[in-house]
């Protein structure tokens, strides 16, 4: 299934206005337990950071993860990119309207991207499971951040990532141009690119991904099949909202032998 043109059409309905756009974000911080997990690992760096630190929101999409942490931290300078035009204008036009002037959003290949020794922390959220030449992405990065810098990695794993549950299957996420890292494959291809330290651990285990498929998988079935249908869900989640609350929470402090998620820490 093709993520994309969905996303598109709930972009343009939540971009008429900074009160919905704020409102689309509510929701992912809510529903998506990605955000659960990304949002527990910023503030576990933040009790660290610098006064003044620069951010590489790199991938940023809808840039809610650059709204989280340029609300919450004023003084940090956020610079989020995407190869999308529209998702760029979209979060500078937004920004600019309610005022937020820490953070703005570029054009930038991540595959050639480089600010060499800038960033003291970077931000990569379900971006690398779209990029073939993804050694060459850590480099960059590597090469952008401090010293000590850290880069923040959120992505599918091999035991189900992208609802693949045998090799031969294919991406639930046809955007998708690798079905899931495994954990110590993207161990070792972190150090390669020159980071001396990795940690990693599997996000989305049992409950997170019941969590997630009755929260996102079966919602964007539903939207694939008709936009329409787009009226149905708040009785849906009206339903299934507080069994996905319980579900992230139950994932967020849980540890998990495997998951179809990986959270990933690499120190430069």
């Amino acid at each position: 299934m093709e993520y994309d043109p969905i996303k598109n059409k709930l972009g343009l309905l939540f971009n008429k206005s900074p009160f919905l756009r704020k409102t689309f974000y509510n929701l992912l911080d809510l529903l998506l337990l990605r955000t659960w997990h990304i949002h527990k690992e910023i503030r576990k760096w933040e009790k660290s950071a610098p006064a003044k630190a620069n951010i590489l929101d790199a991938g940023m999409g809808f840039g809610q993860y650059s709204h989280y942490m340029a609300r919450k931290h004023r003084d940090w300078n956020i610079l989020g990119v995407d190869v999308k035009e529209e998702q760029i204008a979209d979060c500078n036009n937004f920004f600019s309207k309610i005022g937020l002037k820490n953070a703005r959003f570029e054009f930038a290949d991540l595959t050639k991207f480089s600010h060499p020794d800038t960033y003291d922390f970077a931000l990569s959220v379900d971006v690398m499971e779209h990029i073939l030449e993804d050694v060459q992405v850590f480099i960059n990065i590597y090469a952008s951040l401090h010293k000590g810098g850290m880069l923040l990695i959120s992505t599918p794993s091999d035991q189900g990532g992208s609802d693949v549950e045998e090799g031969s299957e294919e991406s639930f996420i046809g955007e998708h141009v690798r079905n899931g890292y495994n954990i110590n494959e993207i161990e070792e291809k972190l150090k390669r690119a020159g980071f001396s330290k990795v940690e990693a651990h599997y996000s989305y285990g049992k409950p997170g991904h019941i969590s997630w498929v009755l929260s996102m998988k079966y919602p964007m079935k539903m939207l694939s099949f008709s936009t329409a249908l787009l009226i149905l869900l708040p009785f849906y989640y009206l339903v299934t909202f507080p069994f996905a609350l319980i579900l992230n929470q139950m994932d967020t402090i849980g540890h998990h032998a495997k998951g179809t998620g990986l959270i990933v820490k690499a120190w430069k």
